[in-house]
């Protein structure tokens, strides 16, 4: 038989099998309390990075991971860029500088409903000066008109040098379909870095302590937050019924933050562990016990090898 009008084995799906996989690291940037973990929880489909109102609460590198056909995104959530003041600033700063220089592409994020400002040209001078693939997104459209966003979008392209700009709402998911496709294309060849269905590398203390860190930024006034941490003294799980056992303690820099954390009659302690033991129980799948306490130790953020060791 004539080979005339035959198609190679397997046809387009082999074509298609060929193609290389393709890999790589995303770092997200942008000001403080822009959006970023909630991106990345809403990209990732789960929690892998704590939310809140004030800013400096994402602390360190919080890895989730994107799986798509023939693509996996691994997207680095880091602190906003910011001024270093102390040892725990200084550690923040450095490992967005460090990330910089480590990952294939960066995803900035600029917020619709604030001034852009001195600290988002120097993000994007930033992302320009390291040479990487760049998505840009605009944050928070869902809070302005039509005509309000309008006038955002082209207020964030000039910044952005003409550069294609998302309008996003990272909190209702609304626009994200076109930055995947972005992340996805700015991927090079590379290896799978993450089983499939893995969606973090925090290891389990890591991550009850930023569970349990949220909630404390949620019921606390506004000259605490910045000077808590949270310790995980211990974590273990039961033999005779499915039940994990967490000792973890809230750290503060003095007597009066404690006061205020613990609360009158223990009030706002007990809150804060009963919403956080809800939100550990919703990762880990089991019951868990949670023995929280409040603990002082004096200028800890200052502490450079303090601060290391809860980082």
């Amino acid at each position: 038989m004539s080979a005339a009008g035959t198609s190679p084995p397997g046809g387009v799906a082999a074509a298609a099998d060929a193609a290389p996989f393709r890999s790589g690291f995303v770092a997200l940037l942008g000001r403080p309390n822009v959006g970023k973990s909630t991106l990345v929880n809403r990209l990732v489909g789960r929690k892998v990075s704590i939310v809140s109102d004030h800013p400096q609460t994402t602390r360190r590198r919080i890895t989730g991971v994107l799986d798509l056909p023939g693509v996996q995104v691994v997207l680095l959530d880091l602190p906003g860029f910011q001024r270093p003041f102390d040892s725990l600033t200084r550690r923040m700063q450095t490992a967005v500088d460090e990330a910089l220089r480590e990952v294939d592409a960066a995803l900035v994020m600029l917020n619709a409903v604030e001034p852009f400002g001195g600290g988002d040209r120097f993000v994007l001078q930033a992302v320009a000066a390291a040479g990487l693939p760049n998505v840009t997104v605009l944050n928070k459209a869902d809070l302005l008109d039509g005509r309000r966003l309008g006038v955002r979008l082209e207020e964030a392209r000039a910044l952005a040098g003409g550069a294609l700009v998302h309008p996003v709402s990272a909190l209702r998911g609304e626009g994200l379909d076109q930055v995947v496709e972005a992340l996805a294309a700015a991927m090079p060849p590379g290896p799978r870095y993450f089983p499939e269905g893995q969606s973090s590398d925090q290891p389990l203390e890591v991550l009850i302590a930023e569970l349990v860190r949220e909630q404390a930024l949620r019921r606390t006034r506004d000259e605490v937050p910045h000077a808590i941490a949270v310790e995980v003294a211990a974590v273990s799980e039961r033999d005779d019924r499915p039940l994990v056992e967490v000792e973890a303690f809230l750290i503060v820099e003095s007597e009066s933050q404690k006061a205020i954390v613990v609360g009158k009659g223990g009030r706002v302690v007990k809150a804060i562990g009963s919403a956080a033991r809800g939100e550990i129980e919703a990762v880990l799948g089991v019951q868990v016990f949670l023995d929280l306490r409040v603990k002082v130790r004096r200028r800890w953020r200052r502490d450079e090898r303090y601060v290391e060791r809860l980082l």
